[in-house]
């Protein structure tokens, strides 16, 4: 199993990026999909997460109205399109698989990690 998280770099507050989570060697229809981060010096934490239809979606209140997770089942891909980037949402930003299709906010659900993907929000 393979999670290959990509397309974090260096953007000015205010800017966008969209995050991509490719997945490989799971049948990505049957799981739900999240996405983690963690900054310097503190645990890592929730930030949206879908479930396996694309039905269900659930967003951290940090990133509410400005993160958007999607999915592409023909892809085998996940993404988050992040707006109106803040300062603090400099992380390394990870993706994760969970089983039997849900979407959760619980990190401990997740099988599956991806190797993670650093976004810097300079002021």
């Amino acid at each position: 199993v393979q999670l290959q998280a990509s397309g974090g770099g260096l953007v000015q507050a205010g800017g966008s990026l969209r995050l991509s989570c490719a997945t490989s060697r799971i049948t990505f229809s049957s799981y739900g999909m999240g996405w983690f981060r963690q900054a310097p010096g503190k645990d890592r934490e929730f930030v949206a997460a879908i479930n396996w239809s694309g039905s269900t979606t659930y967003y951290a209140d940090s990133v509410k109205g400005r993160f958007t997770i999607s999915r592409d089942t023909a892809k085998n891909t996940v993404y988050l399109q992040m707006i109106s980037l803040k300062p603090d949402d400099t992380a390394v930003y990870y993706c994760a698989a969970a089983p039997r299709g849900i979407a959760s906010t619980f990190p401990g659900l997740y099988d599956y990690w991806g190797q993670g993907t650093q976004v810097t929000v300079s002021s």
